[in-house]
């Protein structure tokens, strides 16, 4: 990993020399880091009592100078103190006079997981917990990852976003698993933004499904796959995080801890990544040797990956302002029958966000959107989903409405009064042709009156008319873009992706597409 070149004696050092120097530091031999923390303690207490938004300000700038210090200073272990620094910017932010995001849906608790309270001049990988720490040492930052940064944070800034909201709802299921084999948590986030963008629902065209898209033959190597109900446990974010712990493990072992290689071995085979490491003499990933025995999609793979868990640990730096999520885990018990659409509508959404129904399909993958849950079904959910829900959805006009445009009919808007005779459709359609406007439309009254049936007419002997033949409908087409896979040309299209191969020729379990070829919609919502 490449970083600036760090002056010989920077002004947090020179704190830390002076902070020694004044006797501040290691007065205790049996324990060097007492000071520190008692110093740390005291800035805490302070945070705490102060009696205005200012004064906490600049008790937190000491607390933030002090933390960088000891980043700095030989034999501080800044693990020690970073639980009483958290301590103490969690009282920051508790501060009534704080900025709220609460409106008229009810308390919502809001969780700056953007980074807002670190200090400014901190490098994240300082602060975070030693999982994260090992992987900003192990990845090199290179051309090809800055090129990642630079996509996720044009083009594919919405899917960052979108990834980085999924994420936070699911990562109290998934991370444990990681963290258990000293995964770190931003890494998890990577795999999570190239594969699926946190939607546990998704597929590939080659098999692969899950919020880690994991093959069936690979999945069931781990314990993922159809749990004897009908459902693919592949798309059970715990489950499927289990797996890939295990499996990121096991490439660990075998590739001498290198992440580039491994994650190169998640998307172009184990086998091969094996061959090529052995091969090569264990090489890096970034050797022209080894990066030209990768395929195309597993070179941009790699790189996207590791910017996508860069962005995740320098949000800052980079100008992200990642959206505020509650993800505190809470259950949701049903008062009611409903289903994830009813929720969707009552629930409404927390501020900056896009809405409940991704989360609650992504904490509930057994269950579709119009499934219909019985009165007493146990949800998972967050604290804020929690509160929403008891809040608009269980009594009330908000209630009423989402049930009502739940159960809404879109045929039931046509109606049919009786045929109207020969002459009146004619009168009707010169009308019509006259003034842009139904006659029947203009007068109410004659929608309503009874019209007397004609007298039938003796047979004629008529010519019969061919039936006209209606136009076909057009059909959207689709070029195709490097990157791009059947399943997620049908996931963006809202695409059936079988009626979508079919009408495009592509046969299973392949649907091989081209880059700049193009492809008809057919079976797309869009």
């Amino acid at each position: 990993m490449v970083r600036p070149a760090t002056p010989l004696v920077s002004p947090l050092l020179a704190l830390a020399l002076s902070f020694v120097a004044t006797g501040a530091v290691a007065a205790d031999r049996k324990d060097p880091m007492a000071d520190w923390k008692a110093r740390m303690t005291d800035l805490d207490t302070r945070i705490k009592a102060a009696q205005s938004e200012a004064e906490q300000h600049g008790l937190q700038a000491q607390a933030d100078q002090l933390l960088q210090a000891c980043a700095q200073a030989r034999g501080c272990d800044i693990a020690q103190l970073l639980p009483i620094y958290r301590e103490a910017s969690t009282a920051r932010r508790g501060n009534p006079n704080d900025d709220n995001d609460n409106d008229d849906d009810g308390p919502d608790e809001m969780i700056d997981v953007a980074g807002e309270k670190t200090p400014a001049q901190a490098t994240a990988d300082k602060l975070l917990d030693e999982r994260n720490r090992h992987f900003m040492d192990m990845v090199k930052m290179n051309p090809a990852v800055q090129a990642g940064i630079r996509r996720w944070l044009t083009d594919m800034r919405p899917s960052l976003m979108n990834s980085y909201e999924n994420f936070q709802y699911l990562k109290s299921s998934m991370l444990p698993a990681f963290q258990s084999r000293g995964l770190s948590e931003a890494l998890l986030f990577g795999i999570i933004a190239k594969e699926s963008n946190g939607k546990v629902h998704v597929g590939s065209r080659v098999g692969a499904v899950g919020p880690l898209q994991f093959m069936p033959a690979t999945g069931r190597r781990f314990g993922l796959g159809n749990d004897g109900s009908g459902f693919d446990t592949r798309y059970d974010p715990k489950m499927s995080a289990a797996a890939a712990a295990e499996y990121f493990s096991e490439r660990y072992a075998e590739l001498n801890n290198n992440i580039e290689m491994s994650l190169a071995a998640y998307n172009g085979g184990e086998g091969r990544a094996l061959r090529v490491y052995q091969s090569t003499g264990g090489r890096s990933f970034w050797d022209a040797d080894v990066y030209s025995q990768f395929p195309a999609e597993t070179r941009d793979y790699v790189p996207m990956v590791i910017a996508a868990a860069w962005l995740y640990l320098h949000p800052r730096e980079y100008g992200v302002r990642f959206p505020r999520v509650s993800d505190r885990p809470a259950q949701i018990k049903l008062e009611k029958p409903t289903t994830f659409n009813e929720m969707t509508i009552c629930m409404g959404n927390a501020r900056g966000t896009d809405g409940y129904l991704r989360a609650l399909r992504n904490m509930n993958p057994r269950y579709s959107p119009d499934t219909w849950l019985a009165a007493g079904t146990v949800l998972n959910g967050t604290t804020a989903m929690s509160r929403a829900y008891n809040w608009n959805c269980t009594s009330g006009r908000r209630a009423e409405l989402a049930h009502e445009l739940t159960v809404a009919n879109a045929s039931a808007a046509i109606v049919r009064i009786g045929p109207l005779e020969p002459a009146q459709a004619s009168a009707a359609s010169a009308q019509i042709g006259e003034s842009g406007l139904d006659a029947t439309a203009q007068d109410p009254a004659a929608r309503v009156q009874p019209v007397a049936a004609p007298k039938p007419a003796p047979p004629k002997q008529v010519a019969k008319a061919e039936p006209k033949k209606e136009k076909p409908k057009k059909v959207k087409m689709y070029r195709v873009a490097r990157g791009d896979t059947l399943g997620r040309i049908a996931d963006k299209h809202d695409c059936e992706l079988k009626t979508l191969a079919k009408a495009n020729g592509l046969r299973a379990p392949g649907y091989i597409v081209k880059p700049g070829s193009s492809i008809r919609l057919e079976g797309c919502g869009d």
